[in-house]
């Protein structure tokens, strides 16, 4: 697959996940409002209701005190009176006296009222006596004295209403124990069954009440209702409501949402997974291209030297000339060897396959080991008219490890500091061992052309060659360091790269050692 087509693919999945992730959000966010805004009605119209209740108590309250105090006065109206007397009294009740205020009553009320024209007919004793029986009469008559006797009842109550009730304190208004049964009666009848508690605040702002659990840290979980808002404005009274459950019912709705965000999220991440796998594929496949190309240019180089060597050995004349003979002779031994080294190259990919390489562990001093491998390697430096310096400063230095792997680790980071050292510089050898703890740290240090950030993050990975070294006459698949990072993996160690372009490379290994009891 193209890359271009792997990157098409990831902007159209990133696209669909996020418009998906968005439109989800979007709607939790809508769902979260009107559970909100379902909230703010069902208690607004609860305490509306409260209100009207603690109104209509009111009313009541005064109307009963109204009929007790004008017993006296209603059994004086069922005495025999004449019409005159009636009339009179008629009058005298529907003009307010000094110490009341006049009320201008609403066309509503003035429709139910009857008319004067139509008392005077009900109260005139010719007219009726004229035109109703006796019987008929007294019961209009007593009819007409009660209706004036509600009239005049009704009338007082609103005037002590008016005059009284915004004068009293707002504690003699309302019983608290029952306005709390209206606030759950109500908030019940409207569909919610969250717990509560509230505050009655008087018109001078100060607490008159306040049941237990009441918190201000919440403003949005406080509801405010006005009582008897017919009262005159500076003497309004107060109640608030608070909710301490009110976000669990709001959110108790994304209950639904969270486990879906949760599972787009889990595709997302296996997506992304997936894209960079799919990349790291792609390089991989690039980076085995390469070692194929690479490969069969190594291994064809000395089979086609063998070749012809083998060519000219069938020549007689060969065998006559022990000198040309030789030389024939060594070409193919030198060739040969070179071709099984690049096949034991090649052989090192198996490793990459199996989850833990076969190890025959075995302690051995690694003071002893460096100094073996740097004495095979001291030639090579030597002419290249370089240095090599050792320093051995463990004074634990038995590690447990297989000594063939762990010395080719050495003897591969050894030969990449000579192929990758400066042209027309020697090159200076360091190695070094000391202990940290119960650890034994071997580095490695070349004057090399070193490396740049981004390929030592890379440069233990199977294929890959740093694009600085890979030059004509400096040869390789991109496995040695990978067999390096492995082995010293497998072997319970690690190990990491510090370099600096131009500057040089450092390799450093780290393995436990053998503690003495």
């Amino acid at each position: 697959m193209k890359k271009s087509t792997i990157w098409l693919l990831a902007i159209v999945m990133f696209t669909a996940f996020f418009a998906l992730l968005f439109l989800q959000v979007r709607y939790m966010r809508t769902s979260l409002a009107i559970r909100t805004q379902q909230f703010d009605e069902q208690v607004n119209r609860s305490l509306y209701n409260v209100m009207r209740n603690l109104e209509m108590d009111q009313t009541r309250k005064y109307l009963e005190e109204d009929m007790i105090e004008s017993e006296n006065r209603y059994s004086r109206y069922n005495q025999p009176r004449s019409s005159q007397e009636i009339i009179r009294e008629q009058t005298t009740i529907s003009q307010p006296d000094e110490n009341r205020s006049s009320i201008e009553l609403n066309p509503t009320e003035r429709s139910i009222m009857p008319e004067t024209e139509r008392e005077k007919a009900l109260l005139s004793p010719n007219q009726g006596a004229s035109t109703i029986s006796k019987t008929q009469y007294d019961m209009q008559q007593s009819l007409s004295k009660r209706y004036l006797h509600e009239r005049s009842l009704l009338y007082e109550v609103i005037f002590k209403i008016l005059s009284r009730s915004s004068n009293e304190p707002i504690e003699e208004r309302i019983d608290f124990n029952k306005l709390e049964q209206y606030i759950r009666h109500e908030l019940a009848y409207n569909g919610l069954n969250e717990p509560f508690s509230f505050q009655v605040v008087n018109y001078n702002n100060q607490v008159v009440y306040a049941s237990p659990g009441f918190s201000t840290k919440q403003q949005d979980a406080i509801y405010t209702q006005i009582l008897f808002p017919n009262d005159p404005p500076a003497k309004l009274n107060q109640l608030k409501v608070y909710f301490p459950t009110k976000r669990n019912y709001v959110y108790s709705e994304l209950t639904f949402f969270i486990p879906s965000l949760i599972f787009t999220f889990i595709l997302l991440i296996t997506f992304i997974f997936t894209v960079v796998s799919l990349f790291r594929q792609k390089r991989l496949s690039e980076m085995k291209n390469d070692f194929i190309n690479n490969m069969t240019h190594e291994l064809k180089t000395p089979v086609s030297t063998i070749s012809l060597a083998s060519q000219m050995l069938k020549d007689e004349s060969i065998l006559k000339s022990p000198e040309v003979f030789k030389h024939v002779t060594g070409v193919i031994y030198d060739e040969t060897k070179r071709l099984s080294f690049q096949v034991e190259k090649v052989l090192q990919m198996s490793l990459f396959d199996k989850q833990k390489t076969t190890l025959k562990m075995k302690e051995i001093d690694a003071n002893d080991l460096v100094v073996t491998v740097a004495n095979t390697h001291a030639l090579k430096v030597e002419k290249l008219e370089g240095t090599l310096d050792i320093d051995l400063q463990a004074e634990n230095s038995i590690i447990r490890v297989d000594e063939m792997h762990f010395t080719n680790v050495l003897f591969n980071i050894l030969d990449n500091a000579l192929k990758y050292r400066k042209k027309d510089v020697p090159p200076e050898l360091m190695i070094r061992t000391r202990n940290e703890g119960n650890k034994l740290i071997i580095s490695i240090e070349d004057n090399g052309i070193g490396m740049r950030k981004e390929d030592v993050k890379k440069v233990f990975e199977r294929f890959y060659r740093v694009p600085t070294g890979n030059r004509h006459d400096v040869k390789g698949f991109g496995l040695g360091l990978a067999y390096v990072k492995k082995i010293v993996t497998d072997m319970n160690g690690t190990i990491r790269a510090e370099s600096e372009l131009g500057k040089g490379t450092k390799f450093i290994i780290s393995l436990p050692v053998i503690t003495e009891n």
